[in-house]
């Protein structure tokens, strides 16, 4: 069958991708049972904890309409844990207050009532309940320690039972209790850095007041992170090499566990993340990131490592540890996003959920890495060509593309097919999926990149990509769109205005004006543009010159903008204003506003529209009719 590109027929529905990429939010071994955090998006984007016990049966551990999500640093993560004797222990989404459900019990409160206080990072560690505390103060940056909640419920109505053990820095994270009880050791870092430019690894002595004084063992100058005590010492990543690398810290000093060229580490976005973990004979699982992800076995004394046979390529987290087991989460090359199990002592792989294309793998585009050069060095990239195993383009016909931009810009694009390309695949369009410099998965170099260059690297790399890949013949240069949320919707509307490599920009609450956001945003990234632009208000030329706002009439291409009425990182007033700026210039555009999203979509419905209205835009703007989808008029 031979059908233009962009109007091939195909079985992804826009709700059967919805609801066929789960978002795996933590897991743990509990018991003999698999316990892990889900998204649920037909439930109103309820995170949930679910459960498979040895039968194989799947049950909600936590039942509507518990909600289980952290909002320290907005972004959140480690919303939930188990404790020894399997009880569950979460921060309800609603009132952010710390609770514990027993098994066939009811949630009993764990803090009190206090709408200005936010927990999150919740660990059970040796018989304590350790959480990252966010108090929110008239205060310019909200107050953040860690802290030890009672079990019993008794700080529920007095709130001094809850301990702080560590405070002394604008941001903590990952604390890890030492099996003695007597050391903590905890990441840190302050204003203006972010976890990946510059944080400290503290040690310190444990006493009546928690912890008094401290020394850093590590950081400064680097970014390390997750601490954890072993017999050996205390193991963590730190990139002084330039790559995030494993470590260990003993009285005598600091020494490399297994040197290599990628990443165990990443972009501390959320709370809870986990890079690696020990298993019962003391050798170390691992991720290793050099574009794609794979997972090493490190020996314990000679730092050799070999790789598992895992499917898992993209995001790879190592959830949990036991014995000889280990729970992974990330997404696979053309399975999509799930959570696995492994079992080192026999290499054994099994699904736990998601990891399965409903549709079979014939319909998932098979990831090429390709490489660009661009003015500012290499640009690397991932191709995910149209495939459809029914339909055929007429001959002498190129595919239209869309140019994927990730946000942070900190952040990393892994070679996963996920539901949302095969969406667009599946139909004939192809998707460029760009890790421009600043992303993380390549080194602190190329991380470093963007540093006082946001709005001009990220932009002329996404553009040398989409010129590379039409010169090369393998996409429509009169039809090529960019589309990205956050910070990628800043660069989509960015290289809309100043570069003529698209035809269409598609931004989901994208950033226009630099200014409004360093003072609208939230704490946690309250000075991210310091780095990324430079300090206020020295820089504020260079914000204005940046900033697509600036300059409403380089607005030229059709625009489609996607916004969450509820959102505190990229408030709605910023897509409001790109709307009004194109109205003003005449330019075809369409605005739709999701009551009750935050940053990122979570409802089901939300996902839904904005899939389908995302193709029908292309179709719209490309000159061709998705056959499944409502036609949109362009205001």
């Amino acid at each position: 069958m031979t059908i233009p590109y962009g109007a091939w027929p195909s079985p992804l529905t826009a709700s059967a991708v919805s609801a066929a990429t789960p978002r795996i939010e933590g897991a743990r071994f509990v018991a003999d049972d698999l316990w892990w955090g889900e998204t649920r998006p037909d439930e109103g984007g309820r995170s949930a904890v679910r459960r498979r016990g040895i039968t194989g049966e799947i049950e909600d551990v936590l039942p509507a309409p518990w909600s289980a999500r952290s909002r320290v640093h907005e972004y959140g993560g480690g919303s939930w844990t188990a404790t020894d004797a399997g009880d569950l222990v979460f921060v309800e989404k609603s009132d952010q207050r710390v609770r514990r459900l027993s098994p066939g019990g009811a949630p009993i409160a764990l803090t009190p009532e206090d709408g200005d206080t936010r927990f999150g990072g919740l660990t059970w560690q040796h018989g304590q309940l350790l959480a990252v505390r966010e108090r929110h103060t008239d205060a310019p940056v909200p107050i953040r320690d860690i802290v030890a909640i009672p079990a019993d419920g008794s700080a529920a109505s007095d709130p001094s039972r809850i301990r702080s053990l560590a405070a002394g820095s604008d941001f903590v994270a990952q604390p890890a209790l030492s099996p003695d009880g007597t050391r903590l050791a905890w990441i840190a870092w302050d204003h203006p850095a972010m976890p990946w430019d510059r944080t400290e690894l503290r040690v310190g002595r444990l006493g009546a007041d928690g912890v008094t004084t401290w020394t850093v063992v590590a950081g400064g100058d680097t970014a390390p992170l997750q601490p954890e005590w072993t017999p050996d010492g205390l193991v963590f990543v730190d990139d002084p090499t330039g790559r995030w690398n494993l470590r260990r810290w003993t009285e005598a000093g600091i020494a490399d566990l297994s040197p290599a060229d990628a990443d165990t580490g990443g972009g501390l976005w959320v709370l809870g993340l986990r890079w690696f973990g020990h298993l019962a004979d003391g050798r170390i699982v691992a991720v290793r990131t050099n574009g794609a992800d794979r997972i090493v076995i490190v020996h314990r004394t000679t730092g050799a490592a070999t790789t598992l046979d895992v499917p898992v390529v993209a995001g790879a987290v190592i959830e949990d540890v036991s014995g000889t087991r280990v729970l992974i989460s990330g997404s696979a090359t053309t399975d999509g996003p799930g959570l696995w199990l492994v079992d080192v002592s026999d290499g054994s792989t099994s699904v736990v959920r998601g990891g399965e294309s409903p549709w079979g793998s014939r319909w998932m585009p098979r990831p090429r890495a390709v490489t660009f050069t661009g003015p500012h060095g290499d640009v690397h990239a991932f191709d995910y060509p149209p495939t459809n195993p029914d339909v055929n383009a007429p001959e002498g016909e190129l595919p239209p593309y869309v140019v994927f931009v990730h946000g942070g810009p900190t952040s990393h694009s892994g070679p996963a097919a996920s539901g949302k390309i095969a969406y667009l695949t599946s139909r004939g369009i192809g998707v460029l999926d760009v890790n421009y410099g600043g992303s993380t998965g390549y080194g602190r170099e190329y991380r470093e990149r963007l540093l006082g260059q946001w709005g001009v690297v990220d932009v002329d790399d996404v553009a040398a990509a989409a010129r590379g890949l039409a010169d090369a013949g393998l996409a429509d240069p009169a039809r090529i769109a960019i589309a990205g949320g956050s910070a990628g919707g800043w660069t989509v509307l960015a290289g809309v205005a100043r570069t003529d490599a698209f035809s269409a920009g598609i931004s989901r609450y994208g950033v226009g004006d630099a200014r409004t956001l360093a003072a609208d945003t939230h704490d946690f990234e309250a000075r991210y543009l310091d780095g990324l632009i430079g300090p206020l208000p020295d820089a504020e030329e260079v914000y204005l010159e940046r900033s697509p706002l600036t300059r409403p009439e380089l607005f030229r291409v059709p625009l489609l903008l996607l916004q969450g009425s509820e959102d505190a990182v990229v408030p709605p007033a910023q897509s409001e204003a790109v709307r009004d700026a194109l109205a003003g210039q005449g330019v075809a555009h369409k605005y739709v506003l999701y009551e009750g999203e935050a940053h990122g979509f979570r409802r089901g419905d939300t996902v839904v529209h904005a899939l389908e209205t995302e193709l029908a835009f292309l179709g719209a703007v490309f000159g061709f009719t998705p056959p499944d989808v409502p036609a949109i008029s362009l205001d």
